[in-house]
C-alpha cells in the first residue's frame, strides 16, 4: 500500500504519478486530434471523462464581471460597485513590462508552443520525477485561461467554483481541448489580453488594471519593470505572495520574476540588478466597494439609482438578472446629482440634526422643470452601524424608503391648487373659527363623506374670517377644512395625482376631508417635486436620477426619463406662488426665507408632533425637508434636536432653518430670476360673518378611483387624525 503524507494527503509518488497520468493524456489528446481512429484517448481515460469528440469545440466565455461605476452630473465619481472588482483594458494600455513579466514566469516558450507545451510537460515530469512531488507545473497561459474563464462562468457560487478547479482528468480534457480551439482562434496576443485581464492578483483585485490600482495607485499602462515584476509574482499564489501581508515573500518572488525576464532576455541583466535592489513601493488604494462608499452623503441617492435600476425590465427580465447587472456589468451610470447641492443638503442636516438624536432628518432637492433630482441627504448615515441606516428617508417604501410621514400643512397648497383651478378664488373667505366639526356630507370621486370628527387651530385667537393668503401665511386648519369641503375631495385628489402625490408605502390616498391637513404618509423627495410644479408655471416632471448609462463595450443604454406635463394652469400656479411667498416673507416661514433671491414654501406639523416639515422652491431649485422619528414613535415634546432644546418642535424652527441653509448652500453663486406672482388684495375686514366673500358652487366632482365613502380615518397605534396640520405654524 502506498505511503501517504501526515494528514491523510497523497504522497510524493503518488502525486507525480498522477502528474505523469495528465501529462500522458496531454499526448493522448493530441495523438486523438492527429489520429482521431486510434482512439488513443479511449485508452487513457475511457472510463474516466467524457471522449474527446463530444466536448463542444467553442468555449462560451461569460461577459468578464466588471465594476459598476456611478458618476455625479460633471462626471465626479460618487461609488463604483462589484462583485469582482476588474476593469478590462486593452493591451496597447498595459505596460509592456507586465506583458514580458507575466510570459517570462507563468509560461515562457508561449510565443513558440501551440495551447500545450510537450516540451514543458517533458521538462516538469522530469523534474517532479527528481523532487519526488509535484514542484513544478506544465499548463500554458491559454489553459491557465481556459480555468479562469471556468472560475468566472462559476461566479460566487462555491460548489461551482470547486467543480471548475478540481483536478480531475475529465476538467484537464475540456480545458485542454478548449485551449486548442482558442489558439485557433484568437491568437497570441488576443488571449495575453484576456489572461491578464480576468486573472486573479490578490487584494480583490480581478485583471491587471484593477492590480495596478491596489497596489499602485496608478494605471497598467504605467507600470515600471519592478511593480510588473511583483504583479506577475501574485499570480502563482495571491495568498503567499501579498505584498500587503508578506513583504518579504513578495520581494523575493520579484526577484525570482526579474531574473526570469533577464534569462530570456526581456530586459537586460542590469536593469534586472537594478529593479531588484530596489525596494517595493505600495501605493495602497484600498477597495471602494458599494454606495456605502459614496462622499458627500450620497449613499442614499447611490442606493436610489440602484433601485431605479432594479426596478426597470429595461435592464434585465428578473430582478435577479438586473442585480448581476448592476454587480458586473461594466456600467458606467451618469447621474442627475448635482456635487454643491449634495454637499448643502447634507452640511446643513448635519449641523441641525445630530445623528444620534432620538429623531432624524432628511431632505430632497430637485430641479423645476426637468425632474432631475439634484440631491438627497439624511442626519443619520449610510451604514450598519450604531446611529446609521440603509433606509432611505427621502423616498418611496418601493424604491429603498420607509413608510412616508404625514405632511401636515405642507399639503395645504395642493389643497389651494386644486380649489384654484375649481373657479374658487383667492379672495374666497370662510369663517374659518377656532374649533368646528367637518361639515358633512362631502362629495368624493365615489360617493359621499360624512363623520362626526372636529378640527382645531393651534392658537385660540386664530378665528376668521379668513381669506386664502392669510388662512395660507398662519396655516389655519379650519379655514382649509371649509375649502376643500365646499370644492369636494375629488378636486384635491385629482391634484395630488397629476403632481406625482402618492401615499409612500404604495396604498391609494384615502378620500377624506383630513386630507386637506395632510394626514396621509408622503416622502420628501415626492413633495419636492409636486412644490417644483409650481416654480415652473404649473408644469410637473417626475423625479429621474440618471442621466445616461453606458455598458462595458461603451454602448449607450436607454434610460428612464421624467415625465412632464401640465398639471395646472400658469395662473393657478403663479397664485400659488404669491400665496407661499407670504408665508416666508410674513408667515409661518420667516425663519426659512432666503436672502437676495425670490423663494416660497410651506410649514407643516403634524397632530402630537411626530413629524415636522418646510417644502420650498426658487425657480431653479425645490427641496423639501422632514424632520421625526422614522419609526413614528417620538413625539416631538421637551426634545432636544442638534443641541436646541425645544418644548414643541415646529415646521419653521428646525426644518425650515435647515431648509434655508442648504437652499442657500446649494444655489450659492448661481442665478436668482424672480418667482412670477399675480396681485392678491389685502383681506377685507374681519366680522362674525360665516363668510364674508361670495358663495363658491363648485364644478361636479368627475368619477374616479377612490376608497369607498366612510367615516374618519383612523390607524392602529395613532391618534384619530383630526387636524393633522400645524394649526397655524
Amino acid at each position: 500500500m502506498a505511503k501517504k503524507r501526515e494528514g491523510g494527503g497523497r504522497s510524493r509518488t503518488q502525486q507525480a504519478a498522477k502528474f505523469l497520468g495528465v501529462s500522458v493524456l496531454a499526448g493522448a489528446v493530441l495523438a486523438g486530434i492527429a489520429l482521431p481512429a486510434a482512439g488513443a484517448l479511449g485508452l487513457v481515460a475511457k472510463t474516466s471523462v467524457e471522449g474527446f469528440d463530444d466536448i463542444p469545440a467553442n468555449l462560451k466565455t461569460p461577459p468578464l464581471s466588471q465594476r459598476t461605476t456611478i458618476l455625479d452630473a460633471d462626471g465626479g465619481e460618487i461609488a463604483s460597485v462589484y462583485s469582482r472588482d476588474r476593469t478590462v483594458v486593452a493591451l496597447k494600455d498595459m505596460s509592456p513590462y507586465i506583458q514580458k513579466a507575466i510570459v517570462a514566469i507563468e509560461d515562457a516558450r508561449f510565443y513558440q508552443h501551440g495551447a500545450i507545451d510537450l516540451k514543458g510537460i517533458a521538462r516538469a515530469v522530469n523534474k517532479n520525477a527528481q523532487s519526488g512531488g509535484v514542484s513544478q507545473g506544465a499548463s500554458t497561459l491559454t489553459q491557465q485561461y481556459v480555468k479562469n474563464v471556468f472560475i468566472e462562468e462559476a461566479g460566487d457560487d462555491p460548489d461551482k467554483v470547486a467543480q471548475a478547479t478540481q483536478q480531475t482528468l475529465g476538467r484537464k480534457v475540456k480545458e485542454l481541448k478548449y485551449a486548442i480551439k482558442l489558439e485557433e482562434k484568437l491568437g497570441k496576443r488576443k488571449i495575453l489580453q484576456n489572461y491578464l485581464n480576468i486573472t486573479f492578483f490578490g487584494e480583490q483585485a480581478y485583471g491587471v488594471e484593477a492590480a495596478a490600482q491596489r497596489y499602485f495607485s496608478k494605471h497598467a499602462r504605467d507600470l515600471s519593470v519592478e511593480e510588473a515584476a511583483l504583479l506577475a509574482g501574485i499570480v502563482q499564489s495571491p495568498t503567499r505572495y501579498d505584498p500587503v501581508n508578506h513583504p518579504q515573500a513578495a520581494t523575493a518572488r520579484r526577484n525570482t520574476v526579474l531574473k526570469r525576464m533577464a534569462d530570456l532576455k526581456a530586459i537586460s541583466r542590469s536593469e534586472a540588478d537594478a529593479a531588484a535592489a530596489r525596494p517595493i513601493r505600495l501605493k495602497i488604494s484600498r477597495p471602494q466597494n458599494g454606495c456605502i462608499t459614496a462622499t458627500d452623503g450620497a449613499g442614499f441617492f447611490c442606493d436610489y439609482v440602484r433601485e431605479v435600476l432594479l426596478n426597470d425590465k429595461a435592464f434585465g427580465a428578473t430582478r435577479e438578472v438586473r442585480s448581476q447587472r448592476w454587480m458586473q456589468g461594466g456600467l458606467t451610470i451618469r447621474t442627475t446629482l448635482d456635487r454643491q447641492t449634495q454637499k448643502a443638503i447634507q452640511a446643513s442636516l448635519s449641523r441641525h440634526v445630530y445623528a444620534d438624536d432620538p429623531v432624524a432628518g432628511a431632505g430632497a432637492v430637485v430641479q423645476p422643470g426637468t425632474g432631475k433630482i439634484l440631491g438627497m441627504g439624511q442626519s443619520r448615515p449610510y451604514g450598519f452601524g450604531t446611529n446609521q441606516t440603509q433606509i432611505n428617508l427621502s423616498v418611496n417604501r418601493k424604491m429603498g424608503g420607509g413608510a412616508g410621514y404625514q405632511p401636515g400643512s405642507t399639503f395645504k397648497p395642493i389643497i389651494a391648487a386644486a380649489a384654484l383651478e375649481q373657479g374658487i378664488g383667492p379672495d374666497q373667505q370662510y369663517s374659518s373659527p377656532f374649533k368646528m366639526a367637518y361639515p358633512k356630507p362631502v362629495q368624493t370621486c365615489t360617493g359621499t363623506w360624512s363623520g362626526n370628527d372636529t378640527v382645531n387651530n393651534e392658537d385660540p385667537k386664530e378665528v376668521g374670517p379668513y381669506d386664502m393668503k392669510e388662512a395660507t401665511a398662519k396655516s389655519v386648519n379650519t379655514y382649509y377644512v371649509q375649502l376643500i369641503s365646499d370644492m369636494g375631495i375629488c378636486p384635491a385628489v385629482t391634484m395630488a395625482q397629476k403632481l406625482g402625490l402618492q401615499r409612500a408605502d404604495g396604498k391609494p390616498l384615502k378620500q377624506v376631508p383630513s386630507m386637506a391637513l395632510g394626514g396621509q404618509e408622503m416622502s420628501p423627495l415626492n413633495m419636492a417635486a409636486a412644490y417644483a410644479t409650481f416654480a415652473d408655471e404649473g408644469t410637473y416632471c417626475s423625479p429621474v436620477a440618471i442621466e445616461s448609462i453606458t455598458d462595458a463595450q461603451g454602448k449607450a443604454l436607454n434610460v428612464p426619463k421624467s415625465s412632464c406635463h401640465s398639471a395646472m394652469s400658469k395662473k393657478t400656479a403663479d397664485t400659488v406662488n404669491t400665496l407661499l411667498k407670504g408665508v416666508v416673507e410674513d408667515g409661518t416661514g420667516k425663519q426659512a426665507g432666503l436672502k437676495g433671491r425670490d423663494s416660497a414654501g410651506k410649514t407643516g406639523t403634524t397632530d402630537s408632533r411626530y413629524a415636522a416639515w418646510f417644502v420650498g422652491y426658487t425657480p431653479n431649485a425645490a427641496g423639501a425637508v422632514w424632520v421625526g422619528d422614522p419609526r413614528h414613535q417620538r413625539q416631538m415634546y421637551n426634545i432636544t434636536i442638534g443641541g436646541v432644546s425645544h418644548d414643541k418642535v415646529y415646521g419653521a424652527d428646525t426644518p425650515g432653518p435647515i431648509w434655508r441653509d442648504m437652499m442657500s448652500g446649494a444655489l450659492d453663486g448661481r442665478p436668482a430670476p424672480a418667482l412670477p406672482t399675480v396681485p392678491i388684495g389685502d383681506p377685507k375686514g374681519k366680522g362674525d360673518d360665516a363668510n364674508k366673500g361670495k358663495p363658491h358652487t363648485p364644478k361636479p366632482p368627475k368619477p374616479g378611483n377612490g376608497d369607498k365613502p366612510g367615516g374618519g380615518w383612523h390607524i392602529p397605534g395613532f391618534p384619530d387624525i383630526l387636524g393633522g396640520g400645524d394649526g397655524g405654524w
